[in-house]
């Protein structure tokens, strides 16, 4: 446990020495981390000390009695708006500790998130995430903190912590030796602009349903003909968009 001035930061498996990856996360329901960044590949990666996470609680900057973040919209409205000096205090503790770490908070009023930008943070030293809830974020915060606005989608969930959850997982899955093989993360969707190839694997025949012929045939160019023919085909289908720019790409 760490004070200051009186206030209460709540660390999640601070540790010290050489870290890869440091991440902070600002937010009102720290007792939601590291939750299923716990378990698994994240998880075993935290115990091993891969990557580093320590929540911080926004709340604890709060400068009146009643510990009050937020503030009803100017100009009227629904929902209330959380505050721009409250964030700010937040903010500038985490970096503090973390000066080189960019600051993202989740937002669908953010840039979508791509694997290109997930690749770049799990290279650098760590991530400083701010979660929102209620109606948002005060809009001058971003520009007064450099503040980088995320989405993870065209969805609205009731707080940016699940957001930072999977933003987290996208991060730390690609961090040396956390996967089990170095070649695993190559050929996912979106390495190469497109979708991945479909998988199959025993029992060959399923329901009347088998694996096509070619992947058992043990040509591996053949097989890998298929699997690059089959991504171009699924992401044209499935995602224009994606087809869009990987056709323009290579124009």
């Amino acid at each position: 446990m760490e004070r200051r001035a009186g206030c209460c930061f709540r660390a999640v498996h601070r540790v010290t020495g050489p870290m890869t990856f440091a991440a902070t996360v600002l937010t009102l329901y720290p007792e939601m981390f590291p939750g299923s960044l716990g378990v698994s590949l994240a998880g075993r990666a935290l115990e091993e000390r891969r990557w580093s996470l320590e929540t911080v609680q926004i709340r604890d900057f709060a400068t009146d009695k009643h510990r009050s973040v937020d503030d009803t919209p100017a100009g009227g409205g629904a929902g209330m708006v959380l505050r721009a000096d409250v964030l700010a205090a937040a903010i500038d503790h985490a970096r503090r500790g973390q000066p080189d770490c960019p600051v993202l908070a989740m937002t669908p009023r953010g840039k979508p998130l791509s694997q290109a930008r997930v690749r770049e943070l799990a290279a650098g030293p760590g991530a400083t995430i701010l979660c929102g809830r209620f109606e948002g974020f005060d809009e001058r915060i971003f520009a007064a903190r450099d503040v980088e606005e995320v989405s993870v989608g065209d969805i609205v969930l009731s707080g940016g912590e699940p957001a930072a959850i999977m933003l987290l997982d996208a991060c730390i899955r690609l961090l040396p030796g956390v996967m089990g093989a170095a070649s695993s993360g190559q050929e996912e969707s979106f390495e190469d602009g497109l979708l991945e190839y479909p998988h199959y694997t025993r029992p060959v025949e399923w329901e009347g349903r088998t694996i096509p012929e070619v992947l058992r045939s043990g040509d591996h160019a053949k097989v890998a003909a298929w699997r690059k023919q089959q991504a171009k085909d699924d992401t044209r289908s499935r995602r224009p968009d994606l087809w869009e720019r990987y056709t323009n790409a290579r124009d």
